[in-house]
């Protein structure tokens, strides 16, 4: 039985705050760039290391299977080059995720430059749509162009 097949009491996991954005994150961490993310503390239902889920795609699709390595509370200001490095988006500088954090924490509300995050790493365990995994290199080649616009 694979891990696919004997776990579909799963939790769904959608990274981001718009379709376009849950895409763009899956595809990252499908193409094995996107190792770790972060959210806002006080979130309902925080990770838990050693839990497996669900990654969604933008259009509410089971793409792969993540399960939860860590999770370290920490200061949104405390962020290090190497941990931003990890969640693999934009050109992997703090200042890209300083930025691109900023702006999806402000969107929601919650941002404040002492606010608590909780930052997470997980590991790719299963891909469950090679349609999706099949267009991820081309996800990483528009995001790393992004990041130098």
């Amino acid at each position: 039985m694979t891990d696919s097949a004997a776990s579909s009491d799963l939790p769904k996991w959608t990274f981001g705050d718009s379709p376009e954005l849950a895409d763009r994150l899956a595809a990252l961490i499908v193409a094995g760039v996107k190792t770790a993310s972060c959210s806002e503390a006080s979130i309902d239902g925080p990770p838990v290391e050693g839990e497996r889920g669900y990654l969604m795609s933008g259009d509410d699709r089971p793409v792969a299977i993540l399960e939860t390595l860590t999770v370290t509370r920490m200061k949104f200001a405390d962020m290090t080059q190497e941990l931003a490095a990890l969640e693999g988006e934009g050109d992997l500088s703090l200042d890209y995720w300083q930025r691109a954090h900023r702006d999806y924490f402000t969107r929601a509300g919650v941002f404040t430059e002492d606010m608590d995050i909780l930052f997470e790493t997980f590991r790719l365990v299963d891909v469950l749509d090679s349609d999706f995994a099949a267009k991820a290199a081309d996800h990483l080649a528009q995001e790393r162009a992004g990041a130098t616009q």
